[in-house]
């Protein structure tokens, strides 16, 4: 009999169970395949030529990437400007890419966000001739190596040079590429060029031993920070570059960009998250070269740089430099943590299905069981309306023989305890509607007699 009860139980919950599970199930495919898709297995980063700094930065971000499963594509470019291009085609599949400073902002370049900024890059500006300079100022009227067209250090330079009244009808501006700047400046054939590389570049070592060119030292570089704020000054040491002959002679005074790592603000949440610990892994670190001679420019501890003066920082990458990373990541495998935020992120979704799932579906239920009572209530009504019409014997026992069929059907009619009360009232009102047809025949009789 328990068996009995339970499959028709079975069968009662099934109808709304298989509905029920298969709108949950819809939902949370939803939820997970548009409100908060999967990470991609890849993510891309736009550089540099290889053998930049920015090539090499990113080839040590795939240790991070690697080790939470996701591979990291480091693709070479041309540079910022080409970085930029990349980040706002959609079509390039490009995530994530190495911006210099000052070259654009979130007002320019709208949907892109910063995941901090990773190290310093001088502006170097050097010169020939005999007598000294100071400032931009003094460069009005010379012939001005200012970089390759449409890269970085010509945008620098040319917004540098504007602020202090020089253009190219002030003075003589030559796009060249920086190999060239060496043998230029020592021929005489240019006054001065600009440069935006690390120290450690092997066209600026070149220049600082050069004869007969000089590095200008800007006396007024707090100026320039205070007016561009993704300027910093940096002072090169006496003799830092080389003890023995003392390169530079003096402290001298430059100004600095610092770069940029940006992503798109479509780019995947948990992806821009593991980037940010890739920077915070890379750049945290002491940064040695050859001897564990520190590298110039570079402290322990100074980047990666949360602050972003052009572009608003990414909250996943805010998060990171406050706390780390996420609290899962650090004791289940990456995939395991991204998808239980997954499923946390579509409750949001889900939520508002589950309420009138749980507030209706016992309604449901409660609905299919007196539904099998009152229809056998409504038999017995029609019972008893026959019972009215009948006019002999035969009739009233065929309706007798009819009520004792409703009384066996209702016998087997499997009802949670909680409608125990009205399948009781059931057969309480059967057996009434029996003692009225009894009475209906054998009124007759009594009257005969």
């Amino acid at each position: 009999m328990r068996s009995k009860f339970a499959l028709s139980q079975l069968r009662e919950v099934l109808p709304i169970a298989v509905p029920v599970l298969a709108i949950v199930r819809g939902a949370v495919w939803l939820a997970l395949r548009f409100v908060d898709p999967p990470p991609p297995g890849i993510f891309v980063i736009s550089t540099a030529s290889a053998g930049s700094p920015y090539h090499r930065y990113a080839e040590r971000y795939k240790a991070t990437f690697a080790r939470n499963g996701v591979r990291l594509d480091v693709r070479e470019s041309e540079g910022s400007f080409a970085n930029l291009k990349a980040l706002a085609d959609s079509a390039s599949g490009v995530s994530a890419g190495f911006v210099q400073g000052g070259l654009a902002s979130s007002k320019d370049t709208p949907g892109l966000l910063s995941v901090g900024r990773v190290a310093y890059e001088p502006l170097w500006v050097f010169y020939g001739g005999s007598g000294k300079l100071e400032r931009l100022t003094d460069l009005k009227g010379k012939r001005i190596l200012v970089g390759p067209a449409g890269g970085g250090t010509s945008g620098l330079a040319l917004r540098l040079l504007a602020a202090n009244g020089i253009t190219g009808e002030t003075a003589t501006l030559i796009n060249r590429e920086l190999p060239d700047y060496v043998d230029m400046l020592a021929k005489g054939e240019a006054d001065a060029g600009f440069l935006v590389l690390a120290a450690e570049a092997r066209t600026i070592q070149r220049l600082l031993r050069a004869p007969n060119v000089r590095l200008l030292s800007f006396a007024n570089a707090e100026a320039y920070t205070q007016r561009f704020p993704f300027l910093s000054r940096l002072v090169l040491r006496e003799g830092v570059v080389d003890f023995a002959a003392n390169i530079p002679p003096a402290d001298t005074a430059l100004i600095a960009t610092t770069t940029a790592v940006l992503v798109r603000g479509d780019a995947h949440p948990a992806l821009v998250n593991l980037l940010a610990q890739a920077l915070h892994e890379v750049h945290g670190q002491p940064a040695t070269g050859d001897g564990n001679e520190a590298q110039l420019f570079q402290h322990v501890g100074e980047f990666p740089i949360a602050n972003d003066p052009e572009f608003a920082l990414s909250e996943e990458a805010r998060r990171v430099y406050r706390s780390g990373a996420p609290f899962l990541q650090r004791y289940v495998p990456f995939w395991v943590a991204t998808m239980v935020d997954r499923l946390l992120v579509s409750l949001v979704v889900l939520v508002p299905v589950l309420i009138p799932l749980v507030r209706f579906a016992p309604q449901i239920y409660n609905w299919r069981v007196r539904r099998r009572i009152i229809y056998w209530y409504g038999e017995l009504k029609s019972l008893e309306a026959a019972g009215k019409r009948a006019s002999t014997p035969q009739d009233r026992a065929a309706q007798l023989a009819e009520l004792d069929r409703i009384e066996a059907a209702v016998g087997n009619i499997p009802v949670p305890l909680g409608f125990s009360d009205r399948l009781y009232d059931l057969r309480l009102h059967i057996e009434a509607a029996r003692r009225r047809l009894m009475a209906g025949m054998t009124r007759p009789a009594a009257a005969g007699g």
